[in-house]
């Protein structure tokens, strides 16, 4: 097989509807474009930016210390936490488990501590589908309100080894 060089009338210039689709698609990248930053700041779905650089093991103990004054419940081994409207909420992410279960009341604005304690991992809060990186060294602070009431599923949407198909973690709204 060798390399040969293209015929010289090769290109030939779009025509009809090839200019129309052409140009759509360019429209469409342009609207897309202009709709980014728009639902970056109207969409109240992406992070303000608010992060702080932790110790991995400061962050558990953090939690952990959350976690004991504000415990309610227990489901499956893993304790259910409510923590005081208007005030902050810790959440570990770690192989293979989101800790602890979030209890929230609708209506209520939280702030909302996001850490790895291990490896990357992916916080998908679904059907609301709203998407963050957790990285371990990181406090991500997340400003939620919920609007409705339910128990609402986190998925890790970052492999994070062989048992990620099960890393799932709750958040109640009441």
């Amino acid at each position: 097989m060798s390399l040969t060089l293209p015929a010289r009338d090769w290109y030939k210039p779009p025509v009809g509807a090839e200019k129309l689709w052409i140009g759509l698609a360019l429209l469409w990248c342009f609207v897309m474009s202009l709709m980014m930053p728009y639902w970056h700041f109207r969409g109240k779905q992406n992070s303000r930016g608010e992060a702080y650089s932790v110790k991995p093991s400061e962050f558990y103990q953090r939690t952990e210390k959350f976690v004991a004054s504000n415990k309610v419940g227990e489901r499956g081994g893993v304790p259910i936490v409510e923590p005081a409207p208007g005030g902050d909420a810790y959440l570990v992410a770690r192989m293979w488990a989101w800790y602890p279960i979030l209890k929230l009341r609708q209506g209520e604005t939280y702030r909302v501590h996001l850490s790895s304690l291990d490896l990357q991992h992916g916080f998908s809060l679904q059907p609301l589908n709203m998407n963050f990186q957790v990285m371990p060294g990181y406090d991500h602070v997340l400003t939620l309100t919920p609007t409705s009431k339910g128990e609402f599923t986190i998925v890790c949407n970052e492999f994070c080894g062989i048992g990620h198909d099960k890393m799932f973690g709750k958040i109640l709204v009441e």
